[in-house]
């Protein structure tokens, strides 16, 4: 066991109460202490999915992303729960349903590989991170609704080269893109 496991936290602000300062549909400002940070409301989780096909191509996704002003490359994720008659819904069922609305591939099966924080000192949302098994194309993808998605399929052993290049336009990363690259971190199939 850690230090860190056993030990109260050692932030002056971390038994402050929680101020929700303005709160929207999607997101709300909060306030902790001295601290700021923005969460999702209404409790609202997210599903992120590794996506990876039979041949060692990994599925991503491109979309114009209002907060960064430029289009975004990104695993293919999405909200779980958020839809009317969803609440309740687990996040492997979210996992599939975003997977195949973005991508237009159809898993056999979701894998949990646990939860995340994205920017832990800003952000207090997590996202479960799903594996995709036994990808199927059944559809275009592109999403629903107003969104406008690209799908990409990409190599996985290129994927550095297509981010660099992806860089080089001025277009945005997320920064899940980097766990691909990370050696080991997605494991043999």
């Amino acid at each position: 066991m850690s230090s860190s496991d056993s030990a109260p936290p050692s932030d002056p602000d971390a038994n402050q109460p929680e101020t929700i300062e303005w709160e929207g549909k999607f997101i709300a400002a909060k306030t902790r202490g001295r601290w700021e940070y923005v969460g999702r409301a209404r409790g609202i989780k997210a599903a992120a999915i590794i996506a990876i096909d039979d041949e060692g191509y990994v599925i991503l996704v491109e979309q114009y992303r209002v907060p960064l002003g430029k289009v975004c490359l990104e695993i293919p994720a999405g909200l779980i729960g958020d839809d009317e008659g969803k609440a309740g819904e687990a996040a492997e069922e979210a996992a599939m349903r975003e997977l195949e609305e973005e991508t237009g591939y159809r898993a056999a099966r979701m894998e949990d590989l646990g939860e995340f924080y994205s920017s832990p000192g800003m952000v207090s949302e997590s996202f479960s991170l799903m594996r995709a098994r036994g990808l199927t194309k059944v559809s275009e993808g592109g999403g629903t609704g107003s969104e406008d998605i690209r799908v990409h399929r990409v190599k996985l052993g290129d994927l550095p080269q297509f981010v660099a290049d992806w860089r080089a336009k001025g277009h945005g990363v997320d920064v899940r893109i980097a766990m691909l690259m990370a050696a080991g971190f997605i494991g043999e199939d």
